[in-house]
């Protein structure tokens, strides 16, 4: 019954006839304040899986997550092929980017994840001198039948913009994925799932579930972990992904 449903979801997205990569967007959405003034807890990251997957739990509170999807809604997300290009994995969901470099500062600076990071318990993970987040800000939607088969993710050499305003060469070395909704708001499925021997074995699964307004980080590029989004069966699943950078 699952693949059929894979199957189905795969064909539609397909016959959609839409590209890859949605189009870079120059005028983004306008985000909401972070209201109530962040961060709402003690922002102390868990081990999932140590040195590669950690978590920041209420990063966002609730609140903040239903203004994020209310907006996140009216933007024009574009559905993935079913049909991958060769060597990736196959991704059915909706997307939508845009490079903006003031709203990945608001995002590292003014929620408390800038010193959670930088604390010098934590600095050793993330392999160099963290100086801020990626500006390619990305927005996932998984709704029914939707899923992200198992992949690793890349690295990647961006700019990041300083507080003085000069474009700094960096490294992507940590994917962030923000979770906005979860099973609390209808969402049934959708976890994110890794396989520490680059094999999927549900024996050797580590499964985590969304929690709505949790911040999931994990290790990516040469020492990334496999790992996948399992399919929804309810409900949606909402993300906000960016990527954390070092000094190059």
């Amino acid at each position: 019954m699952a693949k059929d449903k894979r199957a189905k979801a795969a064909a539609a997205a397909l016959q959609s006839n839409k590209p890859a990569q949605p189009p870079r967007v120059l005028v983004g959405p306008s985000w909401p304040p972070f209201k109530p003034a962040l961060p709402v807890a003690d922002l102390s990251l868990e081990p999932v899986v140590p040195d590669k997957v950690v978590v920041l739990r209420s990063f966002f509170p609730r609140s903040l997550c239903r203004d994020f999807v209310s907006v996140l809604g009216t933007l024009p997300l574009t559905t993935t092929p079913g049909k991958p290009k060769r060597g990736d994995a196959l991704r059915v969901n909706d997307r939508y980017q845009i490079d903006d470099p003031k709203f990945a500062d608001r995002l590292w600076s003014e929620t408390g994840l800038k010193d959670a990071v930088l604390n010098d318990d934590v600095a050793h993970l993330w392999g160099g001198e963290v100086i801020g987040l990626n500006a390619n800000i990305r927005v996932y939607r998984y709704s029914p039948g939707q899923f992200f088969d198992a992949h690793y993710d890349d690295s990647n050499n961006v700019l990041v913009t300083a507080e003085t305003g000069d474009s700094l060469p960096a490294k992507t070395t940590w994917t962030l994925l923000l979770y906005l909704t979860s099973s609390s708001d209808g969402c049934v499925g959708g976890e994110t799932v890794f396989y520490p021997y680059d094999r999927q074995s549900a024996k050797e699964a580590i499964v985590v579930s969304p929690e709505t307004g949790m911040l999931l980080l994990h290790k990516h590029g040469h020492d990334c972990m496999l790992h996948e989004g399992r399919e929804v069966t309810a409900g949606e699943k909402w993300i906000l992904r960016t990527d954390l950078c070092i000094k190059r």
